[in-house]
């Protein structure tokens, strides 16, 4: 079964193995990329207020009420996708 993903999306950090830019414990805004996904891997908005790619397994995927979200939202960083 496949899991679809809604955006904006959160994750927790569960590992942050050779990666200086991500906290484990910490909840980070995910952002859609399909190919990344096949790859089995996230685009992240890590402390470097940058979106890179992780591996999905570094990451606890999240759902959150709509006003949990939002509240959150001020205080990530937000990249707009092309």
């Amino acid at each position: 079964m496949e899991r679809t993903i809604v955006f904006p999306h959160f994750a927790i950090c569960l590992n942050n193995q050779n990666c200086e830019d991500l906290i484990t414990g910490k909840v980070y805004q995910v952002l859609p990329d399909e190919l990344a996904e096949k790859n089995h891997h996230l685009r992240v908005i890590d402390e470097s207020g940058e979106d890179y790619l992780y591996p999905a397994n570094y990451f606890f995927m999240i759902e959150l009420p709509q006003s949990v979200a939002q509240a959150l939202m001020p205080s990530l960083s937000v990249v707009s996708v092309a």
